[in-house]
């Protein structure tokens, strides 16, 4: 009997920690910025773990001026207004484009917020030629 009762409170410590556990989707749809006249297409999907802090995506576009040089995930801002670069996200730029960042909990309170974008940097547009503010 006391072994069988130890078992159930460990599994259900065990499940109390599963429940708090918790995966979050996000994504956002490009459009041109900083004076780009094309109009570039695709989208950002992304899955936050809460419990690891990881937030994995998958990125995919069409229609810019030129291959991408550079990603980030930019923020804390709202969709218009440019910000400080959150996370950078590695190359090499093929499409699709997947992999995956560990942020911080103030981080993932700003991506919560809707204050976290995805910015494509070309040589036309150094400054970003496509953003995909990231929403639930």
């Amino acid at each position: 009997m006391f072994t069988v009762a130890g078992l159930t409170l460990v599994s259900a410590a065990s499940l109390a920690t599963a429940a708090r556990a918790e995966e979050i989707m996000y994504m956002g749809e490009f459009k041109a910025e900083h004076g780009a006249t094309n109009a570039p297409t695709g989208d950002v999907m992304a899955t936050l773990d809460t419990t690891t802090n990881v937030l994995k995506y998958t990125i995919k576009w069409k229609g810019l001026t030129g291959p991408v040089t550079v990603a980030h995930f930019h923020g804390p801002a709202k969709d218009g207004v440019d910000a400080g670069v959150v996370a950078p996200i590695d190359g090499p730029y093929e499409n699709p484009l997947s992999g995956q960042v560990t942020l911080t909990s103030a981080q993932e309170d700003e991506l919560a917020k809707g204050l976290v974008y995805v910015n494509l940097h070309t040589k036309a547009f150094p400054k970003g030629e496509a953003r995909a503010q990231l929403s639930k």
